[in-house]
């Protein structure tokens, strides 16, 4: 097993139909392996709370997901009651319509307003759903998710039209420089894709194809 490509991975699910048994199970396999977190939807925070208590696996969970398109005071709120009910991360996915219609004031206030309402509280991370974007907008976006102060920027939902590249990876770290995280999620769903990922400038992955990923096997899974 790979324990330090394990040790990068969010163990994601955020499918709408999870059920409490697969939480749990998830919940299981990330004490297990020794994955960073586990990413679910704000209903489920207090659950995955609960099943990692003794553990070093962080709760992670999703704001404005999966579109974005929420006010920045309900994405505000949204992080606040996810970090009182156990959050230690939260991803959070920018107005992207915002992005293309050229208002950046619009899509730093949305994004400020997640790390202010985090306060320090928890590591906040910006999804910036590259499969949407041309690579300028992918530079501005995450440009302005370092100036809204953000701890990492992040490729994707899951939900859209692709996940993460290696190329992708390489674009957003040259663009937020050193002192912040890059996240790939999306399309990782093998230790070769993996591998790609972190060479090209990765410090965490999202994945459901985790156990695959860190035991040499092959997912078939779409996040």
């Amino acid at each position: 097993m790979n324990n330090k490509i394990a040790k990068m991975i969010d163990h994601t699910i955020l499918k709408a139909t999870a059920t409490k048994e697969e939480v749990v199970k998830i919940c299981s396999e990330a004490k297990e392996y020794g994955f960073f977190s586990v990413c679910v939807n704000p209903t489920q925070i207090e659950l995955v709370k609960k099943e990692l208590q003794g553990s070093d696996v962080k709760v992670c969970t999703v704001i404005g997901f999966p579109l974005g398109a929420n006010t920045p005071e309900v994405k505000a709120f949204e992080t606040k009651d996810a970090i009182a009910k156990g959050a230690d991360e939260v991803d959070m996915v920018i107005n992207i319509g915002a992005l293309k219609d050229k208002n950046y004031e619009l899509v730093e206030r949305d994004i400020k307003a997640v790390v202010d309402a985090a306060n320090k509280a928890a590591l906040v991370k910006v999804i910036i759903e590259t499969c949407y974007l041309t690579d300028e907008e992918k530079k501005i976006a995450c440009e302005l998710a370092v100036k809204a102060g953000t701890d990492y920027v992040k490729t994707s939902t899951g939900f859209g039209t692709g996940g993460s590249t290696p190329e992708d990876i390489k674009l957003m770290r040259e663009t937020v420089g050193e002192n912040i995280g890059v996240k790939a999620s999306g399309g990782v769903r093998c230790e070769k894709d993996a591998i790609a990922v972190i060479e090209a400038g990765a410090s965490r992955i999202g994945a459901s194809a985790s156990i695959a990923i860190v035991s040499g096997q092959i997912s078939k899974s779409d996040y």
